[in-house]
């Protein structure tokens, strides 16, 4: 794909994205939560919670759709080659589960752009702030990486953060399979991430892929849900931060395996986790790093 004009780093960097308020419909919360696979078991009354309206719980990674821009750097005056831009890292920092009915404002905004050169590729981080309407309150931050493998060496750019720090070389404390589905890609897009990178065996190979992939915030999704399903006992009230790099796609089917450490071994605090994709035995997600209270 021709990019129709080069990246410029302060046209990126003041990007203008509009405010965006929202409500959050308990149809919207079960259509999230089924898209990124829970209700896998329809007898699991644990899972069913967060797919049926009765007493329906919020999943905790739910924040990363509400108030989402959609897939700006496709427009032509960005000058992002989009068909080779990934999803880079994601944190999500609640207050607290999103209470569904509420109504928010949600802010997003370009934080910085690191360039990595012209082999490497360039970086953009976004942060997106979400309020609650009525209280101006803000219920949750979702802190949004892309990694745009075609756009480096522009030149300038901002300083990068430090690095996370990997998980530990010992044996993780506690492992957990969830699947993901054929389908489960051409589902999520209906949360609003219609890159075609997800849905067009075509664009895919384009891509260098050999067919559409997984879109990363399902595997942190699925991932988030190992947490919560074993460290967690299914209370979404105490899940208050997720935080992972994306460091191989998934493919719609496999199974995804996370693998989690406790600091301190205690059953609260800070857990480190990363994920693979069990049939290929790939690390996906690394550096993960979760607070449970």
């Amino acid at each position: 794909m021709s990019k129709l004009l080069p990246v410029d780093y302060d046209r990126i960097k003041n990007w203008w994205l509009p405010d965006l308020t929202v409500q959050l419909s308990d149809r919207e919360a079960i259509l999230y939560a089924l898209s990124v696979g829970y209700g896998a078991d329809p007898l699991d009354e644990r899972e069913l919670r967060f797919v049926y309206e009765r007493d329906l719980a919020p999943t905790p990674t739910l924040a990363s759709v509400i108030g989402y821009p959609g897939f700006w750097m496709q427009d032509p005056a960005t000058g992002i080659d989009w068909v080779r831009v990934v999803h880079g890292e994601q944190r999500i920092t609640l207050d607290q589960p999103l209470p569904i009915g509420g109504t928010y404002v949600c802010r997003n905004r370009v934080e910085a752009i690191v360039d990595k050169g012209p082999d490497v590729g360039a970086v953009v981080y976004q942060r997106r702030t979400i309020r609650d309407r009525e209280s101006d309150r803000v219920v949750a931050e979702v802190d949004h990486v892309t990694f745009c493998r075609g756009d480096g060496g522009f030149g300038g750019g901002d300083d990068p953060p430090p690095p996370p720090e990997p998980v530990p070389t010992t044996a993780p404390d506690a492992v957990c399979d969830l699947p993901t589905f054929p389908q489960s890609a051409l589902l999520y897009r209906l949360m609003g991430d219609r890159n075609p990178l997800h849905a067009d065996p075509a664009v895919a190979l384009e891509a260098g892929y050999r067919a559409p992939i997984l879109h990363g915030l399902v595997t942190y999704a699925v991932s988030s849900h190992a947490i919560l399903r074993t460290l967690c006992g299914y209370d979404p009230d105490r899940f208050t931060s997720v935080f992972a790099r994306f460091s191989a796609p998934v493919y719609p089917g496999e199974t995804i395996r996370t693998e989690m450490w406790r600091e301190n071994g205690s059953e609260n605090g800070s857990v480190r986790f990363q994920a693979r994709a069990l049939e290929r035995d790939v690390i996906v997600l690394s550096h993960g790093a979760a607070e449970i209270a």
